[in-house]
Order: C-alpha cells, then structure tokens, then sequence
C-alpha cells in the first residue's frame, strides 16, 4: 500500500468504492468500505492523492480526508464518464475517476468550504419557495379558468382572482374554499421570500466584494452574494471567457472538417448565476429600449441590429466577463465611454 499514489474514491449512502494505482496507473487496491469505516480506512494509508466525483456529499467527504493529511480533488462527473469501461457500477466508477484523474489536462473542482455551502443555502431555499409560490398560482389560475375567470400571467395579476374569490356567487363554495387556502399559502410564502430577501440585502451590504459587483449594470444584492457564494475563486479561470463558458453563456459549438457550427448557449455551470445574470441582463436591455441606450455604446449597436432576446444574452456574457474581472482586479465598475 505504500506504493500507491492516487486513490479513486466513488462514494455512496452506505457503500463506498475504493480504487487505488500507482505513479503508473497499475492498480494496487480494490476495495469496498462502509461509511462508518471509510474515515478509519484512510486514516490509516499514507498520504496521496484522492480523487472524487464533484457530486452530493462530495465537499464533505473532501474535507475530512483533507484532515487527515490526504490531498483531494474533486472532479466533474461528465469528465468522469468517458473512462468508465463497458458496464455502470461502483468499481468501475472508482477506477474511471482514478484514470481520469491522471490526465495532465483534466480540470478539478475546487473544495467549497462550510461557509461557502452555508453561504449558498440561502439562494436554494429562496429559489425553492419562489418555484412553489409560482406552481400554487398557476394552480389557481388554472382552476378559475374552469368557471370561466381568467388572468394574465404573473403574480401582479393574481389580485384579481383574488378579488373574484370574495364574492360567494363566483363559483360554488367546495371549490372556493379550497382555493382561499391556497391564497392564504401564496400570502405565507411571501412573507417567507421576504425575510430570504433582507437576509440578502444584508450579507450584500456587509460584504467588500458583494458591494463592488454591486457597481455593475444589472447586478443587483441578490446576484452579488449569489456570486461571492455559488461561485469558485476567480484564479480558477485563465480569462474572463472562461468563466463566462463555466457559467454556460457560449454558444454551444458542433464544429468539424474546419466548419464552424455554433448553436444556443451550452448552459453548463452553475445555472442559478446563469439565470440571475440573464434576469439582470434583461432589466438592462429593457431599459434601453424604453428610454435608449448611451449614444455609440455597444449595447445601441447591438439593439439596432440583432433581436432583445439575443442582446440579453449576449450582455448576460458580457457582463459574466466583467465579474471576472472585478473579481480579480479587486476594483469597481467603471462605465466605458462611449467612442465620438
């Protein structure tokens, strides 16, 4: 066992594979070990390096064994995937993780600390109750539309059938009642979403970096510390495209024989940033079309001659860029100025 010197780690509820090589990628160690026994396990071996895939659990795990004196990587699932040999199992896992692993261009997923995941909580729960507000009103709108009420989309609209709901002669009262407890629901999770969002606006005002994002067009508390939190070290990334194709705002490429096809965004990443800086995005592009953008900036150029859909995303990139920057010349945002 002193000759190993990567270890590929695929873990699990209860069963955890172990899949040990040497300098060479010969394997030495195959091995199944129980959660209550997995810590013990390595406690034991000499330090090497432990490689596991970026998935539930996984930041945990890293952390524990990095106590012990081991050095951890976690790498991305979809780069394990094709070096698993012909048939889907645990051992093949850990022996697809170690192989991947050895390959000197494979790229790693940083370890999150428990601050950072503390950190990012806040942002599930807040997207998990504003989906459940959104499936209780669709559900509302969609059960009126059978007594011949209807409402636009959107919650600005609801009051409307709320409104209708006061009146006892609307529709029959089995129904009626059951969609008062609905209402009085939609009515809890606002006030829940609510205290999420000063939760927010707090961490972003006591937070440097959150105030500096803060600076940029269409970044607002919530896409600040949503960054700061959900987001790796900007060292990870060479240049601000990289961490715009991370987030998943390039064009999707299918190039082959020197053609190049590139087709809708690739949308990898994190996609809660993806989606914050598009709606941010969107806020932008919207003003300018109202009121118009600054005379000869990029975005006037660009709204005069390619669909709002299109220029959102396309500043959604932009401004991914620009994060990157900020973030790693620890500055503010400074407007360009607008050619003569």
């Amino acid at each position: 066992m002193s000759q190993i010197s990567i270890i590929g780690l695929d873990i699990a509820k209860s069963v955890f594979q172990v899949h040990g090589a040497d300098a060479s990628g010969r394997a030495l160690l195959r091995k199944k070990v129980s959660r209550t026994k997995l810590l013990p396990f390595f406690a034991e071996l000499p330090s090497c390096r432990v490689v596991l895939e970026a998935c539930g659990g996984a930041h945990h795990w890293a952390r524990e064994l990095v106590k012990l004196g081991h050095n951890v990587q976690l790498i991305a699932p979809a780069y394990v995937k094709p070096f698993v040999k012909r048939q889907k199992n645990d051992a093949a896992d850990a022996e697809a993780i170690c192989e991947a692993a050895q390959r000197p261009s494979m790229r790693f997923v940083p370890v999150k600390t428990e601050e950072q995941q503390a950190a990012a909580v806040i942002f599930r729960g807040r997207d998990l109750l504003v989906r459940q507000r959104t499936q209780i009103s669709n559900s509302i709108r969609g059960h009126m539309t059978e007594y011949g009420w209807i409402a636009p989309k959107g919650l600005a609209h609801l009051s409307k059938l709320s409104a209708l709901l006061d009146d006892p002669q609307t529709i029959p009262q089995g129904a009626r009642s059951i969609l008062m407890i609905l209402l009085d629901q939609i009515a809890a999770l606002d006030r829940q979403i609510a205290i999420l969002d000063k939760e927010i606006a707090r961490r972003a005002r006591e937070d440097e970096t959150a105030r500096r994002l803060m600076t940029i067009p269409g970044i607002g508390p919530i896409t600040a510390t949503a960054i700061t939190a959900l987001a790796p070290p900007p060292g990870t990334f060479a240049k601000g495209r990289d961490f715009a194709a991370w987030v998943g705002l390039t064009p999707r490429q299918h190039s082959t024989g020197g053609k190049q096809k590139l087709g809708a965004i690739s949308k990898m990443g994190e996609r809660t940033l993806r989606r914050l800086l598009i709606i941010g995005s969107s806020a932008v592009v919207l003003q300018a079309s109202k009121r118009g953008a600054p005379k000869g900036s990029w975005l006037e150029q660009m709204l005069a001659r390619k669909p709002r859909m299109l220029v959102t995303v396309a500043l959604a990139n932009k401004t991914a860029r620009i994060v990157w920057a900020l973030l790693t010349g620890e500055e503010v945002y400074k407007a360009p100025v607008a050619a003569a």
